[in-house]
């Protein structure tokens, strides 16, 4: 049992000095200090998700199914709370926005270095994301380790082809082909399927927070260039049909 030490309080705990004190506005208005917590926010969620993903991960590679769920289901959960946070800035108005847009200086949501580690411990592994960050540094290193290791969806096939399924190449047509046994018999192979149904509501979540993020966008700044040089909605468009697991939605058709 871990000790708690005498008398400590609250914020001592949370270490709310340095939480609080981390928004630091670089103009004078009010609006910008929405736009910080905003961000910090969704990159404290997302340290959390990463967290849960490790965990996921390692529970899914011993097929411990049932255990890996709870993490899954909380990562769902912790996007659809991401997403929502969406309808909060939008009530930043395009006026209110160009106001401070200037000191944001070349800083972007693209840089995301922890959105980026997301993707690629989810699955979507796109090694050209390593070119927007410096070689030796933190960022490059933690994102060139998350390639490198098995993503959620390796473990997934893993555990398909550990339980006597064919993968093939582990191409999309030959995974669909696989987890297409899995749903025609639930019943024998209900913790695979279980499995397959968490995936895509992570797969679900992802998509539906890209949606709100073009949404949020376009009601800001329209299809104005994004600051850092990114491409803004254009980029965002571009990203929706995006899927971890595109074999999990392609079997639907053949079921």
């Amino acid at each position: 049992m871990t000790a708690t030490p005498a008398g400590m309080s609250y914020a001592e705990y949370l270490k709310l000095d340095q939480l609080l004190s981390a928004q630091q506005p670089l103009s004078d208005l009010h609006d910008e200090m929405l736009f910080i917590v905003i961000h910090q926010t969704k990159e404290l969620w997302m340290k959390q998700m990463l967290d849960e993903l490790e965990l996921a991960i390692a529970l899914v590679g011993e097929d411990r199914f049932a255990e890996a769920y709870k993490a899954m289901a909380r990562i769902s959960r912790i996007q659809a709370v991401m997403t929502l946070s969406w309808d909060v800035l939008s009530t930043l108005t395009p006026v209110d926005y160009l106001k401070f847009r200037d000191v944001l200086g070349t800083s972007s949501g693209f840089q995301s270095a922890q959105f980026r580690e997301l993707e690629y411990r989810l699955g979507l592994k796109d090694p050209r994301f390593l070119e927007h960050y410096e070689p030796g540094g933190t960022a490059h290193a933690r994102l060139k380790t998350a390639l490198e290791q098995p993503s959620l969806r390796d473990c997934a096939i893993d555990a398909l082809a550990r339980a006597g399924f064919e993968v093939g190449d582990r191409s999309v047509e030959a995974l669909a082909d696989a987890w297409l046994q899995v749903y025609r018999d639930a019943d024998r192979w209900f913790e695979l399927y279980e499995l397959a149904e968490k995936l895509v509501d992570i797969d679900d979540a992802l998509a539906s927070w890209r949606h709100k993020h073009v949404l949020t966008v376009e009601r800001i700044i329209g299809n104005k260039p994004g600051t850092g040089g990114s491409a803004g909605a254009p980029y965002l468009r571009s990203t929706l049909e995006k899927r971890v697991f595109p074999e999990l939605w392609s079997l639907r058709t053949a079921l």
